[in-house]
C-alpha cells in the first residue's frame, strides 16, 4: 500500500467518533447483504425443484428414482464446489469467490433452462450443484470475518434469510409458471435463475475483502481501514487488528502496512485436523460436522423437495393446491428465519439450537402419526390432513428458527483463522452429502416403510441430535472469534481428568482391599 494511504488509514483510526457506532454498523450490515445474495440462488435451485419435478416427471416420462437422482444429485456435486472455494477463497480471497460463484450460478441456471432431455438436465445440475457448494461456504465465512462481536449471529444468519427467501421465490415460480404449456413451464422455472446471478456478480465488486484474509497475506494496512469501518470502536477494531496478527504470527508492534508473513493460511489444515489435533480443534471440528449432519438427516430437504408429494399423501391432490400448500412453507420457513436473527446475539445459539430441534422432535411425531392414521384409513379425515399440514409448517417454523441458521453460524465462528476457511468446506461437504442421501432416497424409503415411517425415522434421528447438541455444543454468544477457541477442548480435558480420577480411586480400592 502506497505511502498517503497507509496514513489515512490510521488517521482515520484516530479521528474515530462514537457517535458513528450506528453508522459503520450499517457498513457491515451492507456487506452481509451483499454475501448473502449467494444464498438467494442456492434457496431458489432448491426450492424451484419440488413443483418443477411434476412437470418435469410427465414431460419427461421418468420414473420416481429419476426424480429422486434428479432432486439430490446437486448435493452430491456441491462438496466438489465447498472443497475448491475453500482452497480458492484463501488464494484469491473471500470476495471474487462470492462473484465466480454468481458465474456458475448463471451457467447452471441457462443450461437447465435450456435442457433438451434428461440427460442435459443432469449435466445443468452439475453446474447448480458446484455452484451451492461456493455459496454454502463463502457467504458464512466472508460475513464472520466482517461482522463486529456485539452482531455477529445477526449478521451471520443472514444467509440463511436469504436462503429461505430464495426457497420462496423458488416456490412461487412454480405456481407462476406452471400455467404455462408442459414443455416450457418448467424450463422457464429453471431459466429464470440466471437474472439474479448477473446482478450478484456485479453486485459482490462493491464489497470490501476480508481483513483477515488481508492480514493473513501481509496487506495491514488495507485491512486498518476495513477493521475500522466494521468495529463498533477504535479500541475494538485495534483489538481485533491485535488478535488477528497474533494468530497469524506477526509482531502486534509492527506498524508496517505491508509485511512479509511466512505462516500461510490454510498451510497443515489436514495435519491438524485429522492427525494431530488439540483437544480444542478435535472438539470444534466434531461439533462442525455433527452440527451439520443432524441438520439435514432431521430431513429438512425431505421437506423442502418434496411437499408437493407429502400434501399428495396427506389428501391433497390438485396441483395448484399443494403448491399453494407449499408457497405457505416457504412463507413460514422465510418468516421464523427472520425471527431467529433478531433473537441470535440476545438468548445466545445453545438456547435457540436446544429449543429448536425440542420444536422438530414434536413436530415429526405428530406428522408422522398423522400421515400413519391417514394412509390406514379408507375414508377422508378431514382433521387428519389439516394435522398434518399443522405439522409440516411447525416443522419448518421451527427449523428456521434454530437448527438452520445457527448450524452456518456456529460452524462459522468456532474454527480457528488458520483453520477457518477449509474447516468450514468440510462441514458444508458433510451438510450436502448428507442432504443428498436423503433427498436421493427419500421417495423410496416413504414406499418401503411408508411415508409415516420415514417421518418417525426423522424423529428418531431428531432426539439423538437434541442430546448431542447438549452434550457437545457451549455457548458462543458474546465472545470474539479469537476467544472462541478457549471455549473449546475442556470436555476431553474434563474426560481425560474423570478417567485419571478413576484410576487413581481404583487404585485405592485395590490397595485398601489388598
Amino acid at each position: 500500500m502506497a505511502e498517503g494511504e497507509a496514513t489515512e488509514a490510521l488517521k482515520s483510526l484516530e479521528d474515530f467518533d462514537p457517535q458513528n457506532k450506528s453508522k459503520r454498523n450499517k457498513f457491515s450490515f451492507t456487506c452481509a447483504i451483499l454475501a448473502s445474495m449467494t444464498s438467494i440462488l442456492l434457496g431458489y435451485n432448491i426450492g424451484v425443484m419440488s413443483g418443477a419435478a411434476i412437470y418435469i416427471k410427465r414431460d419427461l416420462k421418468v420414473t420416481d428414482v429419476q426424480i429422486e437422482i434428479l432432486s439430490g444429485i446437486i448435493n452430491i456435486y456441491s462438496p466438489i464446489g465447498s472443497y475448491i472455494a475453500g482452497r480458492l477463497s484463501d488464494w484469491i480471497g473471500r470476495r471474487y469467490t462470492i462473484v465466480l460463484a454468481g458465474i456458475i450460478f448463471f451457467v447452471g441456471a441457462i443450461l437447465m433452462g435450456l435442457s433438451m432431455n434428461y440427460a442435459f438436465l443432469m449435466f445443468g445440475r452439475f453446474f447448480a450443484g458446484v455452484g451451492i457448494g461456493f455459496a454454502f461456504l463463502i457467504a458464512p465465512v466472508y460475513i464472520s470475518e466482517v461482522s463486529p462481536t456485539s452482531s455477529r449471529g445477526f449478521l451471520t444468519s443472514l444467509p440463511e434469510v436469504f436462503l429461505n427467501g430464495g426457497i420462496l421465490i423458488g416456490y412461487i415460480s412454480n405456481y407462476g409458471f406452471s400455467k404455462l404449456p408442459l414443455q416450457y413451464g418448467w424450463r422457464v422455472m429453471f431459466g429464470i435463475g440466471a437474472i439474479p446471478s448477473i446482478f450478484l456478480a456485479t453486485a459482490v465488486l462493491a464489497m470490501p475483502e476480508s481483513p483477515r484474509w488481508l492480514i493473513v497475506k501481509g496487506r495491514i494496512g488495507e485491512a486498518k481501514k476495513i477493521l475500522y469501518k466494521i468495529s463498533n470502536s477504535k479500541e475494538e477494531a485495534q483489538q481485533r487488528l491485535d488478535d488477528i496478527k497474533e494468530i497469524i504470527g506477526i509482531s502486534s508492534n509492527c506498524d508496517d502496512d505491508i509485511v512479509s508473513v511466512t505462516k500461510v493460511q490454510g498451510r497443515g489444515v489436514w495435519k491438524e485436523l485429522f492427525i494431530y489435533p488439540s483437544p480444542a480443534v478435535r472438539h470444534i471440528f466434531i461439533a462442525s460436522l455433527g452440527l451439520h449432519f443432524f441438520a439435514q438427516a432431521t430431513g429438512i430437504d425431505a421437506v423442502v423437495l418434496y411437499s408437493p408429494r407429502i400434501f399428495e399423501q396427506a389428501g391433497i391432490q390438485s396441483d395448484t393446491n399443494k403448491l399453494l400448500a407449499t408457497i405457505a412453507v416457504g412463507f413460514v420457513k422465510t418468516l421464523f428465519v427472520l425471527v431467529s436473527t433478531f433473537l441470535l446475539d440476545r438468548v445466545g445459539r445453545r438456547v435457540l439450537l436446544l429449543t429448536s430441534v425440542g420444536g422438530l422432535i414434536l413436530s415429526l411425531l405428530t406428522l408422522a402419526i398423522s400421515l400413519t392414521i391417514i394412509d390406514n384409513s379408507h375414508a377422508t379425515l378431514t382433521w387428519a390432513i389439516w394435522l398434518s399440514i399443522a405439522a409440516v409448517l411447525s416443522y419448518a417454523g421451527t427449523f428456521s428458527i434454530g437448527s438452520g441458521p445457527i448450524t452456518w453460524v456456529y460452524s462459522s465462528e468456532i474454527f480457528p483463522l488458520r483453520l477457518r476457511a477449509q474447516g468450514v468446506s468440510i462441514g458444508a461437504m458433510m451438510n450436502r452429502l448428507t442432504s443428498g442421501v436423503i433427498s436421493m432416497t427419500f421417495l423410496s424409503l416413504s414406499k418401503t416403510i411408508t411415508i409415516g415411517g420415514a417421518f418417525f425415522l426423522f424423529a428418531g434421528i431428531a432426539t439423538i441430535a437434541w442430546i448431542f447438541h447438549y452434550t457437545l455444543l457451549p455457548e458462543t454468544h458474546g465472545k470474539t472469534l479469537e476467544e472462541i477457541e478457549g471455549s473449546f477442548g475442556n470436555i476431553w480435558s474434563k474426560r481425560n481428568d474423570s478417567s485419571n480420577v478413576e484410576g487413581v480411586n481404583d487404585l485405592n480400592l485395590h490397595l485398601i482391599s489388598g
